[in-house]
């Protein structure tokens, strides 16, 4: 049974910070708790809506990409919190990886996942906007050789997700198309 809309927000954060300790992720730059970007990503999102299940959502944007495994699954997601914040999840766990799909090359794979997530909705594109301007900062400070790659994928992202919210939008769009190759 989904949280009460007023605990909804803090449970997610919780949950999320149990998935990614669970597996001992850390930052790849910084070696800090992987949570510490999700929840930097929350807060981008709280700029633009005080929506519990997208902020939510927002805490929650990697569980099932990088733990999912029991009981940090998408089922366990929607028990716990719900259809829409489940869904909003399940929309942004990318489905082009190496491992699901081995005998594509990264290009493609980033192509074919930008077309994916052009196509998703104005939450979760909102959401995948403030993961972009977390993630950006910290790849063009940490790792210059990698940066101008990670950069052109997002604007080839940004260049087709266009539907989320504008504010976001922009920022995003700012940080990867003023920073330079």
């Amino acid at each position: 049974m989904p949280y009460d809309k007023d605990i909804l927000v803090e449970k997610a954060k919780e949950f999320a910070h149990e998935a990614h300790d669970f597996i001992l992720q850390k930052r790849k730059y910084t070696g800090a708790p992987y949570w510490v970007h999700t929840d930097e990503v929350a807060a981008i999102v709280s700029t633009v809506t005080n929506d519990p299940e997208v902020i939510a959502a927002a805490h929650l944007h990697d569980v099932v990409e990088d733990v999912n495994i029991e009981p940090y699954t998408a089922q366990t997601i929607y028990d716990l919190f719900g259809s829409r914040v489940a869904n909003l999840v399940i929309e942004l766990t990318n489905r082009y990886t190496k491992e699901n799909v081995p005998t594509m090359n990264r290009s493609i794979r980033k192509l074919r996942e930008a077309e994916r997530l052009a196509k998703i909705s104005y939450d979760a594109q909102t959401i995948k906007y403030a993961d972009i301007i977390a993630n950006t900062s910290d790849i063009s400070k940490s790792d210059p050789k990698f940066a101008p790659k990670y950069l052109s994928e997002k604007r080839e992202i940004l260049k087709v997700m266009t539907g989320g919210h504008p504010v976001l939008f922009g920022r995003a769009s700012a940080q990867v198309f003023q920073k330079n190759d």
